[in-house]
């Protein structure tokens, strides 16, 4: 059931606005889209500049031809735009659900120590991991390989591979997006180390 919490002015024009940013994200002419969602160019016009009355059947058919659904071309929702870290200072991170994702968390985290010198202190659980440097140059080891990461470059690897990640020549700072599988992986590791975190 679709949940219209604006009022029908306002949400017309949202509407219309979406079809028009989606299409032109997709780099679609008129033509294409009218031509996808089997409408005429000139009534498709019609409909994203406000001229023509908006009909249930059309936007069904203009979703599916975007690509999307019906519910996310009429969503409203936008109380919950902002929100605020959880931060944990033991490891100098904070954290950050993603609402549409509850699974995958976004980790800023500055690191001060290079990685672990001894192999047994890598860590491999299921997961997958993203990282990009803010600022510094971090030291990634993934395996038996060694990677320097720079400012501004991310690496992106599946954790079930050994790795630990520190800093090299000072301070650095890391925004990380982890899956379920990755964040549980670092909180079992957290709970056993008690120290700070050398994973991503």
């Amino acid at each position: 059931m679709l949940r219209m919490t604006q009022d029908d002015g306002d949400l017309d024009s949202l509407v219309r606005k979406r079809i028009r940013a989606l299409r032109v994200a997709q780099g679609w002419s008129l033509d294409e889209l009218a031509g996808r969602a089997r409408l005429s160019p000139s009534t498709l016009s019609r409909i994203e500049n406000g001229q023509r009355r908006l009909a249930l059947d059309q936007l069904v058919t203009l979703a599916r031809a975007m690509d999307t659904t019906l519910d996310q071309l009429v969503e409203t929702a936008t109380e919950d735009v902002i929100s605020s870290p959880m931060i944990d200072s033991a490891h100098q991170t904070m954290r950050w659900a993603i609402k549409a994702d509850p699974g995958m968390t976004v980790v800023r985290q500055r690191l001060t120590n290079p990685p672990p010198d001894s192999p047994s202190r890598l860590r491999a659980h299921p997961g997958r991991e993203w990282l990009v440097v803010l600022s510094g140059t971090a030291v990634l080891l993934l395996g038996n390989r060694r990677f320097r990461v720079e400012t501004n470059q991310s690496a992106e690897f599946p954790t079930m591979l050994p790795h630990a990640i520190g800093a090299q020549g000072g301070p650095c700072e890391l925004l990380g997006i982890f899956d379920r599988d990755a964040r549980r992986g670092h909180q079992r590791g957290d709970e056993k180390s008690g120290g700070e975190e050398d994973g991503a």
